[in-house]
């Protein structure tokens, strides 16, 4: 009983030991895991078929602000081989040298303006491509359904069915259906893996096909009728798709030939009167009527394609 203070000394100090050797192993091994999720997603495919990344400081730093992590969701969704980084600086380039441009073509004071609509350009850019993706994406999905019940009335789980319908699928399907296998491969369960994947590619069609997987593997209810089904929906859905925006095309067209009118006009009458543009701006009230007809050519462009938009 006399080394009893001793004795408790010495365990406290290996329990503390212990307890630090498992602190240290728990956060190695998270640390670990976050480092192969990462090689295994988009960034880390481009990492792996060893194209070499440019400006990596600023992608590291801009990674961890918010407009980085924006960035890196669009990018993942466009499926565009670029980092957030380079993506960042090509954009920086593109609006320098739009501002350059204008201000030597038409005049100074056009050369912000450039470079704002520009900004505008490289984010109108991210949103075409994954609009592109995302349409493509979801024309391939009446036929990953199809795969998906074949696959789960031949007895197969459903992960190995999905996996099975990203080697038979071509992009951005396979691709898509790829990352989330691999995800699943390292402990992620379906519903966060196939949440992200809504994330990224987010349409009412990919929504209703996520949540009858889900629910399906959750209650383990008959997946097969519900996926036959689907199927026929999704092909109905693809087949007003198409003719909604067939019959919507002119208007669209009509939407980027309004301001492209404008800009036209700007550029003719400085060919005709060369200098005009600049000793038109070279006053206030020349400005602010410059200022104001952008502001109405852009409110008609945003009317347009908001009245053209129609939500099948």
């Amino acid at each position: 009983m006399t080394n009893l203070p001793l004795l408790t000394i010495g365990v406290t100090l290996v329990c503390g030991v212990l307890g630090v050797m498992g602190l240290h192993a728990y956060a190695g091994g998270k640390a670990d895991r976050d480092a192969l999720v990462d090689r295994l997603s988009h960034t880390g495919q481009i990492q792996a078929v060893g194209r070499h990344r440019r400006f990596q400081g600023v992608d590291r730093r801009l990674r961890k602000t918010g407009l980085g992590r924006r960035i890196e969701l669009k990018l993942a969704a466009t499926g565009l081989e670029i980092t957030p980084g380079e993506f960042f600086v090509y954009a920086l380039i593109a609006m320098a040298g739009l501002w350059m441009a204008a201000s030597s073509i038409l005049a100074s004071f056009f050369g912000p303006v450039a470079a704002l609509v520009g900004l505008w350009g490289t984010n109108a850019f991210l949103n075409y491509q994954r609009t592109k993706r995302t349409e493509r994406f979801i024309n391939q999905l009446p036929e990953l359904s199809r795969i998906l019940a074949n696959a789960t009335q031949a007895g197969l789980a459903l992960r190995t069915a999905l996996s099975m319908a990203a080697d038979e699928l071509e992009d951005p399907a396979g691709e898509e259906l790829a990352r989330v296998a691999r995800r699943l491969s390292v402990g992620e369960s379906l519903e966060d893996a196939m949440s992200e994947l809504t994330e990224r590619l987010p349409s009412r069609e990919l929504v209703v096909l996520v949540t009858t997987l889900v629910l399906s593997n959750r209650a383990g209810g008959t997946v097969v009728s519900s996926l036959r089904n689907l199927t026929e929906t999704l092909e109905e859905r693809k087949e007003t798709r198409r003719e909604v925006k067939t019959q919507l095309s002119q208007v669209t067209v009509t939407a980027y030939a309004v301001p492209g009118f404008g800009i036209g006009a700007m550029l003719l009458m400085n060919a005709v009167m060369p200098g005009a543009l600049d000793r038109m701006t070279g006053a206030f009230i020349g400005q602010v009527a410059v200022i104001v007809s952008l502001v109405l050519y852009a409110i008609g462009f945003i009317v347009i394609r908001r009245l053209s938009r129609i939500d099948v």
